[in-house]
């Protein structure tokens, strides 16, 4: 596949008010596409876009849990001219709890954001970025993808069904020119943990936004494209340790009694 000319993206980005969707539009911005900003808080996205530089940026505030999210999202852009040649999907949120205390309608908009949008975003653009054959399509999974999550079920469910989604799309976009690839950080240092609680990373080690992203744009660069990549020598290590020494019972205990110690 040929290199990706950046200066000729313009780039959909969910989730960009902080983290690891902000990381993303810097490092977008950085290597010269023009960004799209999505998401709930307009002053954070206009903060973002005005300290871009060089590259022209667009603010869309929406809420992601809305039903048609893609649609909307389409139509925006239509009503504006924008053509889209790339999408990042990146929001999401977990809830931190036992399954069964948990906010019925949380749980619904955690599935909304995390899942469904996903799916609708990606199913709205897939076929043109398919056609024009020189852009990308990242969602965004996690480290949670791999096994069960004691006290984080829905967001691990959610992840794993990121990872295999995309992965299957990697598979169906070969021969196009689309480069398709899910991302999956372990515990990252954003405002993830502001909604989830502090607890949430199970006490592993944070990395920054910013090593996430470019663990993102080191994948897109290589000339046979993987369908997935952990972010982190040692996630990665944890991941294929998982698959190879434990099964999935001792794989979803051992998450089980991490969480419950940070929880004590």
């Amino acid at each position: 596949m040929k290199p990706i000319e950046y200066r000729n993206q313009t780039v959909l980005v969910t989730g960009a008010s902080s983290g690891i969707g902000a990381a993303f539009a810097r490092g977008l911005a950085a290597r010269g596409a023009d960004v799209v900003l999505v998401a709930r808080r307009r002053d954070r996205l206009e903060a973002l876009a005005a300290s871009l530089h060089g590259v022209r940026t667009h603010v869309i505030a929406l809420d992601l849990s809305t039903p048609g999210v893609g649609a909307a999202l389409d139509d925006e852009l239509s009503r504006r001219g924008i053509e889209i040649t790339s999408v990042v999907n990146n929001a999401g949120f977990a809830t931190h709890g036992a399954f069964h205390e948990e906010d019925p309608e949380r749980l619904r908009q955690e599935i909304a954001v995390d899942v469904t949008s996903v799916v609708d975003i990606s199913r709205t653009f897939i076929e043109r970025l398919r056609h024009r054959g020189d852009g990308f399509l990242i969602n965004v999974a996690s480290m949670a993808a791999y096994q069960g999550n004691p006290t984080m079920a829905v967001y691990g469910a959610t992840k794993a069904f990121v990872l295999s989604f995309t992965e299957a799309l990697w598979y169906e976009s070969r021969g196009t020119g689309l480069r398709v690839l899910a991302l999956s950080p372990g515990a990252t240092e954003t405002e993830f943990f502001d909604v989830a609680g502090g607890a949430a990373d199970g006490g592993s080690r944070r990395m920054t936004a910013e090593q996430v992203v470019e663990t993102a744009f080191e994948a897109l660069s290589r000339r046979n494209g993987q369908p997935s990549v952990i972010a982190g020598r040692a996630n990665r290590f944890l991941a294929a340790a998982g698959r190879i020494l434990l099964t999935r019972r001792q794989s979803t205990a051992m998450i089980g009694v991490l969480m419950r110690r940070t929880a004590a």
